[in-house]
């Protein structure tokens, strides 16, 4: 449910504790048995993530998890303990009544804002061409371009972003709750810095795959603008490898996606620097089904033994 904060504001736009919609639906013996998940936020500033009225039924995108891993994986400081809480599941948020870490949708990227490529890639939104003089779509980001802006042919540069999507992509597939990816990320796919490129029916909202649909694309009329539908096979050997190997290592493994919230022994947190805001070293061991699975990630400009 996109903007699903506004269906539990009241007739005066008051927020409800109990808004009978999202509870008619909580209680609907049809509804309540499928996924339901809110964008538990909208356009009136109203802010629910851990708070969504959900009969122990709803799940929420998270966007605390977000925040943190973007703001964590840039080089920002302070952010270890956000991110630490997050890894293991946003207890701080899920861990009431009958709620469980499957309640948390975790994503870096959703379909509006930037993609993944474009998330380290630009600094700042480019907009113009939705005919809003860039006034439109959101300012804060929360992205890091790696050192130039948009295309660059600095080999140092892109293997840096490369990096970095390799980085957060694994954030969320090591990560307690449900992982959300978007179509397009798996082979790096780019708006060119449009993070509201809704309106658009072209290549920057256009899937770059060689395969192609099942309507006629040998027609011009049909694609006002075709780029060459080659991006994902170009990246096949490469990141789209590493995106979707780590995505079936997720599924196979029995310590991430757990059930339930981690107890102390199910995680060790190799760690006692907790309060230095400039420490951006974080590592921990899962434990559990007789193996342990090491996880550690170094935001610093330097090497960490």
């Amino acid at each position: 449910f996109d903007l699903a904060s506004i269906l539990t504001r009241g007739e005066d736009g008051t927020p409800l504790a109990n808004p009978p919609l999202i509870r008619a639906i909580s209680k609907d013996p049809v509804l309540s048995e499928v996924k339901l998940i809110s964008e538990p936020w909208d356009c009136g500033g109203l802010y629910q993530v851990g708070s969504f009225p959900n009969w122990d039924i709803w799940a929420e995108w998270n966007g605390k998890f977000r925040d943190a891993v973007r703001k964590f994986i840039k080089g920002s400081e302070g952010q270890k303990r956000a991110l630490a809480t997050r890894i293991a599941g946003s207890s701080d948020l899920y861990n009431y009544h009958q709620r469980k870490p499957f309640h948390s949708i975790n994503f870096v990227v959703a379909h509006d804002g930037f993609t993944l490529h474009d998330l380290v890639a630009y600094n700042q939104k480019h907009n113009r061409a939705n005919g809003e003089s860039g006034r439109d779509g959101c300012n804060d980001n929360d992205s890091w371009n790696c050192g130039a802006e948009g295309e660059t042919s600095d080999v140092g540069v892109l293997a840096l972003r490369k990096r970095q999507m390799r980085n957060m992509h694994l954030v969320n597939m090591v990560s307690q709750g449900v992982p959300m990816v978007v179509m397009g990320d798996e082979y790096g796919h780019t708006r060119h810095g449009n993070n509201n490129a809704y309106g658009h029916d072209n290549h920057l909202t256009h899937f770059q795959a060689r395969h192609r649909p099942p309507f006629d694309w040998t027609c011009s009329a049909s694609v006002p603008d075709r780029p060459g539908w080659e991006l994902l096979e170009t990246t096949r050997d490469s990141f789209f490898r590493y995106f979707s190997g780590l995505v079936s290592f997720r599924r196979d493994h029995p310590l991430l996606g757990q059930a339930e919230f981690l107890g102390k022994a199910d995680i060790t947190w190799h760690e006692d620097n907790w309060s230095n805001p400039e420490s951006k070293f974080l590592a921990f061991t899962l434990h559990g089904h007789g193996r342990d699975l090491y996880c550690a990630f170094n935001a610093h400009h330097y090497f960490v033994k």
